[in-house]
């Protein structure tokens, strides 16, 4: 976190339950050479009904009460556990390759998610997406590997998914390799102020490339209430 004291910015992490230990760095330290000494306890394991619960924390902090959005994959998941955990805070949402559980694909996908066989160029490929070491380029895909044995974490059935409020657009490639179209269609079924978009011959996440234009333009007219027929 980041917080103003005495005209300048300083950076604090608060790690850990219990009596507050204040953990005060060497010159030209960081905060991180703490990590190096107290190494006990691994980190909570990553689930979407937590990250909804952070980015709701995150709409508090910035004093949004209402807010419209678009989720991408791990995005749309997000924004599934926020539309039923709070469906007043979602007015509009589109929602690209998303799903209400797991189905069989994308375990098998998630169990093959490692580092172990990087070639020099799929690190130099991360190392430049998350610029915060190898070591957090690991735990990135540890954590999605783990989800291949996560089964309720992502478990909305139609009634719960019957409870979300928000218009919403699921946009969902026909030959998603993950996440089978029929997917779509329930999810499509059961929110009822839903609209789908199939992109025909789209893969996961089809809104990139040639469709990226088309997409961005549906997209913003879905979100300000004017979808194109």
């Amino acid at each position: 976190m980041i917080f103003d004291i005495n005209d300048f910015q300083m950076h604090v992490d608060t790690r850990g339950d219990g009596e507050p230990l204040l953990l005060l760095h060497g010159g030209t330290g960081i905060g991180a050479d703490w990590t190096l000494v107290f190494t006990a306890g691994d980190p909570p394991a990553f689930t979407f009904r937590q990250a909804a619960i952070d980015v709701l924390a995150l709409l508090d902090r910035l004093g949004i009460s209402r807010v419209k959005a678009i989720g991408l994959s791990m995005g749309a998941k997000t924004l599934l556990h926020m539309a039923t955990q709070q469906p007043d805070r979602i007015d509009a949402m589109v929602l690209v390759s998303a799903t209400p559980y797991f189905p069989a694909p994308a375990r098998d996908a998630m169990a093959q998610l490692s580092v172990d066989h990087f070639s020099d160029t799929d690190w130099a490929a991360q190392r430049k997406r998350h610029v915060h070491g190898d070591e957090q380029i690991r735990r990135l895909f540890d954590q999605m590997r783990a989800l291949k044995d996560s089964h309720d974490d992502m478990a909305f059935t139609p009634p719960l998914l019957a409870t979300i409020t928000a218009r919403t657009l699921i946009v969902h490639g026909d030959r998603d390799p993950l996440y089978p179209v029929e997917l779509a269609l329930e999810m499509y079924r059961a929110i009822p102020s839903s609209a789908l978009w199939v992109v025909p011959n789209g893969g996961h996440g089809p809104i990139f490339g040639n469709q990226a234009a088309e997409f961005a333009s549906v997209a913003m007219d879905f979100l300000s209430g004017s979808p194109r027929a």
